[in-house]
């Protein structure tokens, strides 16, 4: 082999890979990448995986192979659409931070729905990467598997307006912001039945008073935006009153060796939660709310949703939730 033509061989091979590299971003932005949407039980995504640098376009173009699916990704602006079957649907990203989006399916196509989730790698090299705090659950140390329970529990619906009409004084620490994500409603029941200026109430009375409390670290509008989330992600197995009982509640006992994207499907047996239960929700803390919902179920039927709800959205979604356990409405 000569020198002259192992020469050749070299200046051709790097202009092929000059050209050919910037020529396949060209097509991935311009062309794109076709999707392809599936039932979990039969595939979810192809591709699952996608990768992109910050500042480039993303034009996806989304195909169903069987029903009916939706497309959106986690903690972006990026707006929900229909993947119709034997239509495309086209869509173009732009990223302007690095980092790992998910992307899902926001149509309830089968009972593993919340499978269809894929990922989508965000890359720029001149980045300085930036530590962020854990969440508040991790913060605090706490077994979000542990079992809990409500030593004390209301007579009847606690309705916050009935407490602010109590017109008493509670001590600054058990309405701040801080108090409300890291303790209990009994932990803030028995503090202030422990009170000597509010031993002249009832123990309703009192519960009127947490439920004013916990309305007063939410606004309408969260509250709102909780409802919102829940009716599109949540209601299908928990039930629109939040009762566990949604369409897809007894469906989730199954037993599959079928594989998603995201973990195996292994054997489900937990019934959807009930927050109507007062034993339940009473004992738990919104940080213990905002870990069983960034984590999800841990071999149950509950996804993780850590990587689709934004911090914002996840605690108007805690707010919400209080709803099925106090009357939040104001003074009828």
């Amino acid at each position: 082999m000569s020198k002259e033509w192992l020469a050749r061989t070299l200046l051709l091979f790097g202009l092929a890979l000059a050209v050919g590299v910037p020529a396949l971003g060209w097509w991935k932005q311009t062309q794109g990448i076709t999707l392809h949407a599936r039932m979990a039980e039969t595939g979810g995504w192809t591709p699952e995986n996608l990768s992109v640098n910050t500042g480039e376009l993303l034009h996806l173009r989304l195909t169903s192979d069987d029903v009916t699916h939706g497309f959106a990704v986690g903690q972006s602006d990026q707006a929900a659409v229909d993947i119709v079957p034997g239509e495309m649907t086209e869509v173009t990203l732009v990223f302007d931070k690095p980092g790992k989006y998910t992307f899902y399916c926001t149509r309830w196509c089968s009972v593993n729905h919340w499978r269809m989730r894929g990922t989508i790698e965000v890359s720029d090299p001149n980045a300085i990467y930036e530590y962020t705090n854990p969440p508040l659950y991790v913060r605090l140390g706490l077994d979000i598997d542990a079992d809990h329970s409500a030593d004390v529990q209301p007579a009847e619906l606690p309705a916050a307006w009935r407490g602010a009409l109590l017109n008493q004084k509670i001590p600054e620490t058990y309405r701040s912001r801080e108090y409300y994500l890291s303790h209990t409603p009994v932990d803030l029941w028995l503090s202030l039945r422990s009170e000597r200026d509010l031993d002249d109430l009832t123990d309703q009375e009192t519960w009127d008073l947490v439920a004013w409390v916990w309305q007063s670290n939410s606004s309408v509008e969260e509250r709102q935006l909780g409802k919102q989330l829940y009716t599109v992600n949540c209601a299908a197995c928990h039930g629109d009153s939040g009762a566990g009982d949604g369409v897809f509640a007894g469906d989730l006992v199954i037993n599959s060796s079928i594989e998603s994207s995201t973990q195996d499907m292994g054997e489900q047996t937990q019934s959807p939660a009930d927050f109507t239960d007062a034993n339940m929700m009473l004992s738990a803390s919104p940080a213990h709310l905002q870990g069983k919902i960034i984590r999800g179920g841990m071999g149950t039927g509950m996804p993780y949703w850590g990587p689709i709800f934004t911090e914002e959205q996840t605690w108007a979604l805690i707010a919400y939730l209080w709803t099925f356990q106090f009357n939040m409405e104001v003074h009828p």
